[in-house]
């Protein structure tokens, strides 16, 4: 059994040194006469003097605008700070800015269930997109116009979305696989003017239609002018709607020369993308980013924790409605190519997308610990099977992953590997904490901190905690903090969601993330899991991710999910539900060896009240147990309240709660 913490991996001193953050590091001293050895050192340095440190992150990265800023940071403050004010840039200008240079490198690796894998070239990619902007422009698309998607993970969605950013309009996605109601709760709140859309898409060999569903969505937008109907599942399939443009018709003009376009270069707080939250409860945040905010910040986060460059390919399984998916999309800043999937990561075979990795010569590889898991159980040896000898990294993310899912990595894939894991989150479209190619990784622990991202562990008394599991906070400000909520005139909501509970010495405010995290004395980071999914018995926080840890090491279970839930007088209920593998029986034995492993293991506070069979566990469309909403419904939260199907993995998982919550309602 690995042990948590356990070193794994140490970089060999070459790969070290030709990193991104070692070149910074001496571009620094030569250029600021700074001399900053370590990360350490230079994560201090990036936190205390950040506009210093944002500004060199602009200077190092040239970035391009048209007007010179008044100042990095008019103002030490978190809400309303003003990043770069003055500057004038584009955030899909320099998604294609390496196309003058290298013209003839791939910029997209794409598959899908429908489609052989593909490649496309800087200059493919960037005439494509020169030719759809300047269809949008003659629909009258301009700066500041909403455009929304209803497209699976292909190349014609990377296309829609470098379009829309480059006339200045504003960018939102949903995954095909939403139910229209979904849809509309995100996009109404945003008034589109124009939708791409596709009649359907194929996952696990299976074909869903969208025909209907667009339809539907069309006719709940009265803002929308023009749908861009793509069809991708059928040929031949006809646009549901009357003001439909084909993809096709829009694409099917002379090329547009690079010389020629010009890309809307945007004030500094002018909105790039609404990104929207998960949604399993109420209306979803509708999250506004800036262009010069996420392009400083994917700046840093591609090329110093993600390690991209030129001769790189970064895969994430994603869907297009996940900020993972843009962030696939950010390592074209790099001027290394995107490596795009869409469909099933277990069809044909459970081990395709290490097959899609060797065959797309994937450098940075990335998948959620439940992938990982799936793996493992089925007995996978990647690195046995498949040419994976490019890839340098992997990163897991999505969850918090366990020392186990770090050995089968090195155990099954590769040997010499920097396997990371990293948190953030939609609210950033990045990352807190993450990984640095310069330093060891030891088993189930984030690195390090990111730079630029002051982050602490705090108590709920607002004191510093290291080496116990505390709030993750920011205390200081960062680029790509949202601009604001669309639609909060007064910013009432978003104070709420991160403002309200914690604050500086001076009553400044304090960025709660809604996660708790452990910062051991080196620096190593531990995420378990989001404060309202956290148990808290009698007092004691207890992460879900290290009784899953023991649980899923019995004989037998499969899968797990457990809640706690407060009942009057202060008591607590802390069911613990299983999946079981074929042939398994949850009998006494089992339970005895459960309950066993969670004291050994954890405590005897870790032990449940109950231990319950279930068919499957719920999980989000992004691959996330549905941990709150279940609490919810067993505290008697109606079902339409306490969660979304159409925001689910599996919406049939979800019954089994809704009736024990009935049984406990009927107890009460």
């Amino acid at each position: 059994m690995t042990v948590e913490g356990e070193l794994l991996w140490t970089p060999r001193p070459a790969f070290a040194e030709a990193s991104n953050i070692a070149r910074f590091q001496r571009w620094l001293r030569r250029e600021r006469g700074l001399d900053l050895p370590d990360y350490d050192a230079l994560w201090r340095w990036s936190v205390s003097e950040i506009e210093a440190f944002w500004g060199a992150v602009w200077d190092y990265f040239d970035v391009q605008s048209s007007t010179p800023y008044h100042a990095v940071l008019s103002e030490r403050r978190m809400r309303g700070a003003k990043w770069f004010e003055g500057s004038r840039l584009n955030y899909a200008e320099h998604l294609l800015r390496h196309e003058a240079e290298a013209p003839e490198r791939i910029a997209l690796h794409h598959l899908s269930e429908l489609r052989p894998l593909a490649r496309m070239s800087v200059a493919e990619l960037g005439g494509q997109v020169r030719r759809l902007a300047t269809a949008l422009r003659e629909l009258g698309i301009g700066p500041g116009d909403r455009v929304v998607s209803y497209l699976p993970n292909i190349a014609e969605t990377a296309i829609a979305m470098m379009a829309t950013m480059a006339v200045g309009a504003v960018w939102s996605s949903a995954a095909p696989e939403f139910g229209v109601q979904t849809v509309v709760d995100r996009f109404a709140q945003i008034e589109p003017k124009l939708l791409f859309a596709a009649d359907g898409y194929r996952f696990g060999g299976k074909d869903f239609s969208r025909t209907a569903e667009v339809r539907r969505i069309a006719e709940a937008l009265p803002s929308l002018q023009t749908v861009v109907w793509l069809p991708y599942l059928d040929a031949g399939a006809a646009a549901p709607v009357a003001q439909a443009r084909s993809w096709a018709s829009l694409l099917d003009r002379p090329a547009v020369a690079r010389e020629a376009f010009r890309y809307e270069r945007v004030p500094y707080d002018h909105p790039l993308w609404v990104l929207f939250s998960s949604g399993t409860t109420g209306l979803p945040k509708a999250i506004v980013h800036s262009h010069v905010g996420a392009l400083l910040e994917h700046l840093k986060l591609t090329h110093f924790h993600f390690g991209l460059g030129p001769d790189s390919a970064m895969f994430f399984y994603s869907t297009t409605g996940w900020v993972m998916w843009n962030l696939v999309l950010s390592s074209l800043l790099t001027g290394g190519a995107a490596v795009l999937y869409d469909g099933s990561p277990a069809h044909p075979q459970p081990d395709l997308l290490w097959k899609l990795a060797a065959d797309t010569g994937t450098t940075f590889f990335g998948a959620s610990p439940t992938f990982i898991q799936m793996m493992e159980k089925a007995g996978l040896r990647p690195g046995e099977r498949f040419d994976l000898s490019k890839l340098d990294a992997i990163m897991v993310g999505g969850s918090p992953s366990t020392p186990e899912t770090f050995a089968w990595l090195y155990d099954c894939v590769k040997r010499d590997l920097w396997v990371t894991s990293q948190s953030g989150g939609t609210e950033i479209a990045s990352g807190f904490v993450g990984a640095s190619p310069t330093l060891p990784v030891y088993a189930g622990e984030i690195q390090r901190r990111m730079l630029g991202m002051d982050v602490h562990a705090w108590s709920d008394d607002g004191e510093e905690m290291v080496d116990e599991v505390g709030e993750l906070v920011v205390t200081r400000p960062f680029p790509s903090a949202p601009l604001y909520f669309w639609n909060d005139t007064d910013g009432r909501r978003y104070q709420e969601a991160y403002f309200d509970v914690f604050h500086g010495p001076d009553g400044e405010d304090v960025w709660r993330h809604g996660d708790f995290i452990k910062i051991n004395a080196r620096g190593g980071c531990y995420i378990y899991g989001r404060s309202d999914s956290t148990l808290n018995r009698y007092g004691v926080r207890i992460g879900t991710a290290e009784i899953y840890r023991a649980v899923e090491q019995v004989e037998g279970i499969a899968d797990s999910l457990i809640v706690c839930c407060e009942q009057s007088g202060g008591r607590f209920y802390m069911p613990l539900f299983v999946r079981l593998k074929d042939g398994a029986v949850l009998d006494e034995t089992m339970i005895r060896a459960i309950n066993a492993r969670l004291r050994q293991d954890c405590s005897p506070r870790h032990v449940p009240d109950e231990i319950l069979v279930v068919p499957q566990i719920p999980y989000t469309l992004t691959g996330k147990k549905m941990e709150v909403p279940v609490r919810k419904l067993l505290m008697g939260w109606p079902l339409e309240k306490a969660a979304s199907r159409d925001a689910m993995m599996n919406p049939a998982a979800i019954e089994p709660f809704v009736a024990l919550a009935g049984r406990l309602a009927a107890t009460r």
